[in-house]
């Protein structure tokens, strides 16, 4: 009895020795057959359960023949289609030949969620059930997450972490929707996959679009890449990566029309439709800003670097000048963060990120950053930093050097706390944290700002909603993004004494200018009064 399995009239038990006549060896032969084994085998021997036709003999649509030789034809393949097209079944069925009739072959099915990978091992096992005995391979082992065959073959399945399959002598690997996997995750996966593929093993790879610069969308992307340095396209039409590319959209599937897709458009929305079934990468988490906005967005390329800074655009002399430092503990963890934006143009033009500069380098970077600007004798610099927590450092690295030895305007809160004058810079609370986070949506969706970040415009599309308020999703970053939102606080208060700045952003707040009024705690016997302006 096969291990695994209660079961043996389900399964064919290991070295069984089958009588074969003319006709059974000829469908064997055709079965094995390494360019059309794969599509005889399954439309001739391989059930499916359809959701409400039961059991039934698999039919494949032309979209599914094409993704069959797709696997079946070249080394590397990346496919990419809509929800509900069948990829699950075709899968399952091109595993299981490729266990049966290649010997010694070691298959990992690799999923998003251990749901997605006990469906397809489930859809294995019943194709494998439905086979006749003449067809089909022994069996050592039958698991839930593993299949162990008598001619050396073995499935093994698993959710996809970063040491999935790693010390694996791997023949084949089958990667489902690999565009959900946690990005972090998924790269680390891949580095370590890449060694095996590397010595000559397959790798089948398969999912809806997400996001449009993950792991799965820069695999697909070099898939499309089919030209070399000199312009010559490759002759089997893989990409620079050596992966062939297929698509497969909702009006390919035969059962689908218009009708169809209006009522699905108006079930799940626009940018889900797009995505789910017009392949499209459009996220529809809840992101802070617009996913049709954030698929627009594609930043540009620095045009120099000063040391770690990037700049995207060279300043210009009658512009003023924000740039906001988000400090962090220098330690390797989150980063700190600069930004750079100029006024009224409501432009990035430069930004800087790093996890292993202490708090005195920081703003020793800032410094450049403005010194720089000021040897170009532009019109304005101000300049400003969070206060919360290491933001306390920064603060005493300022007093420490002096105010002074900066070049610009020290900005901050117009604001007191408990009769004494508040600390200098901006302090982040939940409520300043959502208000900017709610101008900057409005600024980036009516095109009143620039961001010419490619880092920062991937760090939003990680950004979304948390409860009642925004931050980046598990395991990703929002350092960029929250000195963009200093940035952002700056440019909002600037705008109460600023003209051309109040111009530039007054479709972004209800009235601009009352800006400096949230929130204020004056102290009554303060004999200083409110500061003015709040620059110091």
């Amino acid at each position: 009895m096969p291990r695994g399995t209660a079961d043996t009239s389900l399964v064919k038990p290991a070295n069984q020795i089958f009588d074969y006549d003319a006709k059974t060896i000829l469908e064997f032969k055709k079965c094995a057959d390494e360019v059309d084994g794969p599509l005889y085998f399954m439309t001739n021997f391989m059930a499916i359960q359809h959701p409400t036709k039961g059991n039934m003999s698999f039919d494949p649509f032309d979209y599914q023949l094409d993704l069959i030789a797709n696997y079946n034809h070249y080394r590397y393949s990346i496919n990419m289609l809509g929800r509900q097209m069948g990829k699950t079944t075709v899968a399952a069925g091109y595993l299981l030949w490729y266990a049966m009739f290649k010997p010694d072959s070691t298959i990992l099915v690799a999923a998003h969620k251990a749901v997605g990978a006990s469906e397809i091992m489930q859809r294995i096992r019943y194709a494998y059930e439905s086979c006749p005995d003449h067809i089909r391979a022994g069996v050592m082992e039958y698991n839930k997450g593993s299949i162990t065959f008598d001619n050396g073959s073995r499935i093994v399945s698993s959710t996809t972490t970063e040491t999935t399959g790693r010390g694996m002598s791997l023949t084949l690997v089958y990667l489902d929707e690999f565009a959900f996997v946690r990005n972090t995750i998924a790269k680390e996966f891949w580095t370590s996959l890449s060694p095996t593929l590397a010595t000559g093993g397959k790798c089948i790879v398969t999912s809806t679009p997400n996001s449009d610069d993950d792991t799965f969308a820069t695999i697909w992307a070099n898939a499309l890449n089919t030209f070399d340095e000199y312009g010559n396209e490759s002759e089997d039409g893989t990409g620079k990566n050596g992966f062939k590319g297929y698509k497969a959209t909702w009006d390919q599937h035969p059962d689908r029309d218009s009708t169809w897709a209006a009522q699905e458009r108006n079930s799940i929305g626009e940018e889900r439709f797009r995505r789910e079934h017009e392949c499209e990468f459009v996220i529809y988490d809840e992101t802070l800003v617009n996913a049709l906005k954030l698929v627009e967005m594609k930043g540009v390329d620095p045009i120099r670097t000063m040391g770690q800074v990037r700049w995207y655009k060279h300043p210009h002399p009658t512009c003023t000048y924000v740039v906001s430092l988000d400090p962090a503990t220098g330690t390797g963890g989150d980063a700190a963060g600069i930004q750079v934006i100029e006024l009224p143009t409501m432009v990035q033009v430069a930004e800087w990120q790093h996890n292993l500069t202490p708090i005195e380098g920081q703003m020793k970077v800032m410094m450049e950053i403005m010194q720089y600007l000021q040897e170009l004798q532009v019109a304005q610099i101000y300049w400003s930093v969070e206060n919360n927590s290491i933001g306390e450092a920064a603060l005493v690295v300022i007093r420490d050097t002096g105010e002074e030895s900066f070049p610009g305007d020290f900005l901050h809160e117009p604001k007191k706390v408990s009769g004494r004058r508040a600390r200098k810079g901006f302090h982040t609370s939940h409520r300043t944290k959502v208000e900017a986070c709610l101008s900057a949506k409005r600024l980036i969706e009516t095109d009143k700002i620039t961001l010419n970040s490619k880092p920062l415009i991937s760090e939003l599309k990680n950004f979304v909603a948390k409860g009642n308020s925004f931050s980046a999703k598990p395991g990703e970053h929002d350092d960029l993004v929250m000195s963009m939102m200093l940035g952002i606080r700056m440019i909002n208060f600037i705008a109460t004494f600023e003209d051309e700045v109040f111009t530039a952003v007054n479709s972004t707040l209800a009235n601009p200018r009352d800006y400096g009024d949230y929130d204020r705690e004056w102290d009554d016997n303060d004999d200083d009064g409110p500061m003015p302006l709040g620059i110091l």
